[in-house]
């Protein structure tokens, strides 16, 4: 019984470390190879990574004490509705941090009885559906940005971006594309600008 029971242990050990590999891999390719690629921010590729994993480890630990699935889903919710208190999301991050979630739960939660081939497919649709979709969208981009700080002025109101883009490429000296204007701040009578040169 005892010998029975170390080969389970072994065996399920080795499920763990073979369905984390799978996550790893394809959580690697979507936020580096496609992710980092068109959007170019290193930004959230820490928080990518160890959301997939802790996720990815609860899931699997839910799995295998037999807990409630509903208790996973609901927790799935949970981190798929975050909101970092400091910066407002964008609806791209939210949605490369939803994507990394669910496969992440896929790779976990999936049953010894579903294939392995399955789970590669949902894996591999996945990853491909992303990388047609930015293409179509766009292509990769090979402007640089830069997030500075300006006084609050007249020339933050969208009807002046373009004398707001050139007195900022007088400041500067950079070749400046476009700019995106962030957070106003009234109190201190400052505005965030993301450059793009």
């Amino acid at each position: 019984m005892e010998i029975l029971n170390t080969f389970i242990q072994t065996f399920t050990f080795f499920d763990l470390v073979e369905r984390f590999l799978l996550n790893f891999i394809f959580t690697a390719i979507i936020i580096r190879f496609i992710y980092y690629k068109y959007a170019q921010n290193k930004a959230y590729m820490f928080t990518y990574f160890m959301i997939s994993t802790v996720v990815f480890l609860l899931c699997y630990s839910l799995k295998r004490n037999e807990l409630d699935i509903g208790l996973a889903l609901g927790l799935f919710a949970v981190f798929g509705i975050i909101r970092y208190r400091t910066d407002t999301i964008d609806i791209k991050e939210m949605t490369y941090l939803f994507v990394i979630i669910g496969v992440a739960v896929i790779n976990a939660l999936s049953t010894n009885a579903v294939p392995m081939g399955e789970i590669l497919f949902g894996n591999i649709a996945v990853v491909a559906m992303l990388m047609i979709l930015e293409r179509v969208m766009k292509a990769p981009l090979s402007l640089k940005q830069q997030e500075i700080v300006i006084p609050h002025s007249a020339l933050i109101k969208p009807d002046q971006k373009d004398a707001l883009i050139a007195s900022l490429v007088a400041e500067t000296g950079l070749d400046i594309k476009k700019v995106q204007i962030g957070k106003i701040d009234l109190m201190t009578q400052s505005v965030k600008v993301t450059l793009f040169y």
